[in-house]
């Protein structure tokens, strides 16, 4: 049978602030990251090769 009491030492108190590495493992923000550094990518590359 599980164990379903809570742990009071489980769960990390909520008054602690949350660090970078928090905000990075967001999909939204990963994902416009990902959009903007594609565009400057591809904006360099046409500078580069076609300009």
């Amino acid at each position: 049978m599980l164990d379903t009491t809570p742990q009071s030492d489980a769960a990390p108190p909520q008054d602690e602030p949350r660090g970078c590495l928090f905000a990075l493992s967001q999909p939204p923000l990963m994902i416009f990251l990902a959009v903007i550094g594609t565009l400057l990518l591809m904006a360099a590359l046409h500078d580069l090769l076609l300009l």
